[in-house]
């Protein structure tokens, strides 16, 4: 009856699970992230019950219900064979999806005798009277699904993961998780976080409480590498070689590892290695396509190449970038890559269509719009011989709020060189003053953004706006 509904979906509503983590299908690509999950029950020998958790939810968005309930087995027969002491407590998660699955299918009765499992359960587990419950473990399979959608869920990942550490400090696979997301929250805010948070001294922790965790050991190696402690790095990377030889999560950042220091011959060994065990991984192809870009960028310091080379090698960069978008859609450093590739091969319509989808990627962060105003004005300065238009992307990347500094500072040294090379060609107009005097006022020399205000005002005598930047730029020094 349509009462019974409502009740079983605010029931639903209720159950801790990935149908009530608000995970959306719009962040992914969704191909790509079953067959990561696959690759994953492929190579992960502990416990799988976390990613035929989340395989399930992925069947049920790409429309597949059948298959979802098929996952939702495979992770019940993982708790008996992995957990036998502890059914209840590790099946939490795979019974509240169950719930939902039938639920979305229509098969009602189902879904209740789901729902009544999971509230018995939590009473039995729970020391509270109403059985609320709080388990670490289902803190932390919340945290690997968050990372798993992307970046625009990496901060509820790590809010996650430490909310199963309160509870377990020292558990490892909790340890983990913390370290990784810190990792990729570094990552992609080119930011270091405070002191017993900075992802450095976690992955140290979470390699002594694991010495096993060779994914974890060699991000600490490329975080070593990244602080200028390549040696040590090194070590760990190699150790991780040695634990797990043809793990293809330990290969491609090893590859990473050895392309960074320079070594891109053994970078591109590693990572055929690594492609004979998963053919179709996006993070495979796009690491191939930056070591041809590397080996192209090498290939300009040295004399005597030729042109047949330098095309052999930019073919095969696009060829690894188009590979690595294939699979993967939402990827918007691929789009960025393989539109600098375009350009380097001429293809400039190609290029342009690249940075109009990157633009398009509907997750993109405040880092992400300034990187693309950076590249992109670049490709219009250098490619397209657009002053005017390399100056009005520089000039939006800019004015983008951001806390990180890294996109910010590349565009104000790209700016200022322009506008400096403009002026002194005699080519400077009151914008271009004006403009340089905005950047010198954001590098922090008032003193010559005065002076270029003055000359954008001499050139423009009535320009509300650089009067006001004039005036407030005296009142501060």
């Amino acid at each position: 009856s349509a009462i019974s509904k409502d009740s079983l979906k605010n029931s639903l509503l209720e159950l801790e699970c990935h149908f009530t983590w608000t995970l959306s299908k719009e962040d992914v690509d969704l191909d790509e992230l079953e067959e990561t999950i696959y690759d994953q029950i492929r190579f992960m020998i502990e416990s799988n019950i976390q990613n035929y958790n989340l395989l399930s939810y992925v069947c049920h968005l790409k429309n597949s219900n059948e298959e979802a309930l098929r996952s939702l087995q495979n992770a019940e027969e993982d708790v008996k064979k992995n957990h036998p002491d502890e059914i209840a407590r590790r099946s939490l998660v795979t019974w509240g999806n169950y719930a939902w699955v039938y639920y979305h299918m229509e098969r009602y009765k189902e879904a209740q005798i789901y729902v009544n499992k999971v509230k018995k359960s939590c009473k039995k587990l729970s020391s509270t009277a109403g059985g609320t419950i709080c388990l670490p473990e289902i803190s932390a399979e919340k945290g690997w699904a968050l990372l798993k959608f992307g970046r625009k869920y990496y901060e509820r990942a790590k809010e996650s993961f430490k909310n199963a550490l309160q509870i377990e400090p020292n558990n490892p696979e909790f340890r983990a998780g913390y370290a990784i997301t810190m990792y990729r929250l570094e990552y992609h805010s080119h930011e270091e976080y405070e002191d017993e948070h900075t992802s450095i001294n976690l992955l140290k922790r979470a390699v002594e409480l694991n010495p096993k965790a060779t994914f974890v050991m060699s991000l600490l190696a490329l975080k070593l590498q990244d602080l200028g402690q390549a040696d040590e790095g090194e070590k760990y990377m190699e150790e991780a070689l040695q634990e797990a030889p043809c793990l293809p999560y330990v290969l491609r950042y090893a590859a990473k590892f050895y392309r960074r220091k320079g070594n891109v011959d053994k970078a591109v060994e590693v990572l055929e290695k690594a492609l004979q065990i998963t053919p179709s991984s996006s993070f495979l192809h796009h690491q191939l396509g930056l070591c041809y870009r590397a080996k192209l960028f090498s290939l300009g310091n040295t004399t005597g190449y030729t042109h047949q080379q330098e095309d052999n090698i930019i073919h095969q960069a696009i060829f690894h970038f188009k590979a690595a978008l294939d699979r993967k859609t939402k990827f918007f450093c691929g789009h960025l890559d393989l539109a600098d590739m375009y350009a380097k091969a001429k293809q400039y319509e190609k290029a342009e269509e690249m940075f109009q989808k990157a633009l398009q990627i509907n997750i993109l962060s405040d880092n992400d719009q300034q990187e693309f105003c950076y590249r992109y004005g670049n490709f219009q300065l250098y490619h397209r011989k657009s002053e005017s238009e390399a100056i009005r992307y520089y000039v939006k990347g800019l004015k983008i709020e951001t806390k990180s500094s890294y996109w910010i500072l590349k565009i104000i040294n790209a700016l200022k060189k322009l506008l400096e090379r403009r002026i002194q060609r005699g080519l400077g107009d009151a914008t271009d003053f004006g403009t340089l005097g905005f950047v010198h006022n954001l590098n922090g020399q008032k003193q010559e953004a005065v002076e270029c205000y003055e000359q954008a005002i001499a050139l423009c005598p009535d320009n509300e706006e650089y009067l006001s930047a004039l005036c407030e730029l005296r009142l501060s020094i």
